[in-house]
């Protein structure tokens, strides 16, 4: 089955210039590129509740263009520098985003993320069965 490309057209210029695709439909699912809490603009703000809020807003842009919400979502994977500094502002994020039945969900801190000042970047897989 051949794959397809999910590019929501507020990011279809980033996604031409980085050579990559926001999201991919293969077979039965839609994986997305890893998402920082940058803002429309590109700038990444410094407080991480504002990150973490930004980049499951983006994750909902992607679905969207795909015609799912975010309880398509079946397994998340975030990337943490500073994962015990801000583990309960995320988690509460997070929990406001997501109703049961949870996706399954890996948490990992390390050392460094491409985006400077980035605090967090998520990866997630979706089920484009309803």
């Amino acid at each position: 089955m051949p794959k397809r490309a999910i590019i929501p057209a507020a990011v279809a210029a980033a996604a031409e210039a980085l050579n990559m695709s926001p999201g991919i439909v293969s077979g039965d699912h839609l994986y997305l590129t890893g998402t920082t809490g940058s803002g429309p603009d590109g700038a990444m703000p410094g407080d991480p509740t504002a990150q973490f809020e930004q980049a499951f807003a983006k994750i909902g842009m992607v679905l969207a263009e795909a015609g799912l919400g975010m309880d398509a979502i079946v397994e998340m994977t975030s990337y943490h520098v500073g994962l015990r500094d801000h583990f309960d502002d995320f988690d509460a994020v997070r929990l406001s985003v997501f109703n049961p039945p949870y996706p399954a969900w890996t948490a990992v801190e390390v050392a460094g993320i491409r985006r400077e000042g980035a605090v967090v970047e998520i990866r997630v897989i979706a089920s484009m069965r309803p």
